[in-house]
């Protein structure tokens, strides 16, 4: 279905009002007037894009102020800012294709972070053999932080079964975790830690949370620096520098918008007992369900989910996402469709 207006917490389908709980602006940021007022401020400043490239002889202050902020914010040495999530993912595969790597990918990586050559990490529930064996040789396992169809963390445990003859490369999709997950936000690459491990290197839209348009690289300063000389950094435009400009003008607002998304949460789980066609959890602002029939009931109950095909997944996605700006009257409404889709199911 297409719509007039940004999908915020209702939108209007052919001249019908429907609560909307779907999308992926967890934090509500894309229609908040303090965020939108300091985007404003940022494009009077920086202009609305920047479309020269980040080696040119003239430097824009903006980008070392905001990589920095995100380099202490994620926990890492160094970070750059590029002009999509899917282009992070790319340009960090690309470079680590030019070296002697194996590639390796968890189960239902996002396209951005798998490799054409990558083997999936467990064969028929059991790590790769492949890992297990004592050929020397430098690895990449690429992951996401939090999977589509799931509500937890990623383990990487599995990490201390590797065999210690490899050298291994983590890379980690943040995008549906960078600014809703960790005690700052911050997600949960800071807390990856294995001793089989020789570098980490984190990718994440920041399209999500954040309601930026761009995307973010942070690992290692060697590995960051080496990025700034790739081709496909030099030769491509980054994120508007508005957009920085407001999230360095943001972080009260960021804050104020996290404490609303966790109160949403205790509202909507406090006594909600759903059967096991629903995944959730509570400090998480997505449900799913696998029963097909959810979408339907829902919309018949004037409420749109996310219902769409994903490339990794068999079957049809349907996802409840819950943000800030939700009210508890949106709140009730799902609260009351589910427990009596529970029933009658």
């Amino acid at each position: 279905m297409i719509i007039d207006g940004f999908p915020d917490r209702e939108i209007i389908v052919n001249g019908k009002p429907f609560l909307y709980f779907g999308g992926t602006s967890y934090l509500g940021l894309a229609t908040n007037p303090d965020f939108q007022n300091n985007l404003v401020s940022g494009i009077k400043k920086w202009g609305t894009a920047y479309g020269s490239s980040r080696n040119a002889n003239i430097k824009l202050s903006i980008y070392n102020k905001a990589e920095q902020h995100f380099s202490k914010l994620i926990g890492a040495e160094a970070a750059i800012t590029c002009s999509s999530g899917t282009l992070a993912g790319k340009l960090v595969l690309e470079y680590l294709s030019k070296s002697k790597n194996s590639f390796y990918h968890y189960p239902k990586t996002h396209p951005a972070i798998l490799h054409s050559q990558s083997l999936p990490v467990f064969v028929d529930g059991k790590l790769q053999p492949k890992l297990l064996n004592n050929t020397i040789e430098n690895i990449v396992i690429t992951a996401d932080a939090i999977l589509g169809l799931e509500v937890e963390p990623s383990s990487f445990d599995f990490l201390s079964q590797i065999s210690s003859q490899k050298r291994i490369t983590l890379v980690v999709d943040e995008s549906h975790s960078l600014g809703i997950v960790g005690d700052h936000i911050e997600g949960i690459f800071k807390a990856i830690s294995n001793k089989n491990l020789s570098r980490k290197i984190m990718v994440s839209s920041l399209g999500k949370a954040l309601s930026m348009a761009g995307g973010v690289v942070a690992s290692d300063k060697d590995f960051i620096d080496s990025l700034k000389n790739e081709p496909d950094f030099i030769s491509s435009s980054s994120i508007s520098p508005a957009y920085l400009e407001a999230f360095l003008l943001s972080h009260a607002i960021i804050k104020k918008q996290r404490k609303k998304l966790e109160d949403n949460l205790r509202f909507l789980f406090e006594g909600l007992n759903l059967n096991s066609d629903f995944k959730f959890n509570k400090n998480y602002p997505v449900l799913y369900c696998e029963n097909e029939k959810i979408y339907k009931y829902l919309f018949d109950n004037e409420i749109i989910i996310t219902n769409f095909k994903y490339p990794t997944y068999k079957t049809a996605m349907n996802r409840m996402v819950i943000t800030s700006n939700h009210t508890e009257d949106d709140l009730v409404k799902l609260k009351q469709a589910l427990i009596a889709f529970n029933k009658l199911n």
